[in-house]
């Protein structure tokens, strides 16, 4: 592991933020990990978790400081995503999706919303984005949930599915279509529903392949009403919010997946290193040998981009999407491979849930297809090169 050791001095934290990782990693030994398989057994919240994480203060390094937050940087962040998604890809995703709902209103909410939504966050509250619908998934302009005007409120009208967090939030990131724009792009707009608000309600909590513990909801919106207040900057400028917004969370999701890679890659070492067949080490055959060798130069170098990606968020590049794409991509590739390899390797075993690389392999299948599915990143990245 010396390899890795030395990728992460590289990273050469500041003291708080070395604070803060010694910290987390304690919680995922001592409390996330060991309840992992307990929640995907039983598909139950991981309160447990959650609360381990909120008790940190985990919400705050996201948050700041005149709302209560203790921000820290994009790069600590993603390494936290890692690090909690390597001992529990539920918790994981559900400390991930927090992210992905909340930033976009400290990036893009005005002064009265951020003084009055996010010490709910700080507090412990979270978040969730909202934007496939049953018939506007990769293409999201397709949707068709409604924002309409009436005097100092907004009613909403419409259904939003695969919603991570949804059913667990304290804010609701939502994005529909102004309803006095008649533009497909060009009427988007968000607002910030709040849980209670009357008119909306969870439809259903889908029973998923992996990530069980972690709820993915189909949301109802019917006469919803939430005060005009809580439109996010002006209506019709929803678009250019959820490209802003896609373009944090798909690093947020590269990191996630990466920690469900680096749990699997961790599991191969060790039941190689333990394992004999035929009186020698599973690791000492040759073509093991090599087969390792592929998984660490790819978990390392796409590690390594995804620092890169995060020193062009810390650096305040305004663009980066193409490598936000490469990096969800990649990492979730490696998630699917690396996940599919460990199973592999540990024979008939690895096809039990008596080891965990059983679920690691059901966690990292849809890390491929989230955020966008692999294919739109593809189209993302390959059509950049077209000359005009």
């Amino acid at each position: 592991m010396k390899l890795f050791e030395q990728l992460a001095r590289q990273r050469n934290w500041p003291d708080e933020e070395r604070i803060v990782l010694d910290q987390l990693q304690k919680v995922a030994n001592d409390v996330i990990a060991p309840n992992a398989a307990r929640y995907d057994e039983s598909g139950e919240y991981p309160s447990e978790s959650v609360d381990a994480l909120m008790a940190l203060g985990m919400n705050g390094i996201f948050v700041p400081a005149e709302y209560g937050g203790t921000p820290m940087s994009y790069a600590l962040y993603l390494e936290c995503v890692k690090v909690i998604a390597a001992a529990c890809a539920s918790t994981g995703v559900i400390y991930a999706t927090n992210f992905n709902g909340v930033k976009p209103l400290v990036d893009f909410g005005n002064e009265e919303q951020k003084q009055r939504l996010l010490p709910r966050i700080t507090k412990g509250g979270i978040g969730a984005i909202a934007i496939t619908e049953p018939t506007a998934g990769s293409d999201a302009t397709g949707m068709k949930t409604s924002f309409t005007p009436v005097g100092d409120e907004i009613v909403i009208n419409g259904s939003k599915t695969f919603i991570s967090n949804g059913s667990v939030a304290e804010l609701v990131f939502l994005f529909g279509k102004w309803s006095e724009i008649d533009d497909r792009r060009g009427a988007i707009s968000a607002v910030i529903v709040e849980k209670g608000a009357p008119g909306f309600s969870v439809l259903r909590t889908e029973r998923k392949m992996g990530h069980r513990a972690a709820p993915t909801v189909s949301l109802a919106f019917e006469n919803c009403r939430v005060p005009r207040a809580n439109l996010i900057g002006e209506p019709g400028t929803g678009l250019a919010t959820l490209l802003v917004a896609l373009n944090k969370s798909r690093p947020s999701m590269a990191a996630h997946a990466l920690g469900i890679a680096r749990a699997a890659f961790d599991d191969i070492v060790a039941y190689t290193n333990d394992r004999k067949q035929s009186g020698q080490h599973v690791i000492d055959f040759q073509g093991n040998q090599f087969l390792i060798a592929d998984l660490a130069s790819e978990l390392a170098m796409t590690e390594r981009w995804l620092d890169y990606v995060a020193g062009l968020v810390d650096g305040g590049a305004s663009e980066f999407g193409l490598e936000a794409s490469i990096a969800k991509l990649r990492a979730s590739d490696l998630a699917m491979r690396m996940s599919t390899e460990a199973v592999q390797m540990h024979g008939g075993y690895g096809y039990c849930s008596d080891y965990r690389v059983e679920r690691l392999m059901r966690d990292a299948k849809v890390t491929q297809i989230w955020e966008g599915t692999n294919q739109i990143h593809r189209q993302l990245i390959g059509r950049s090169f077209k000359v005009k």
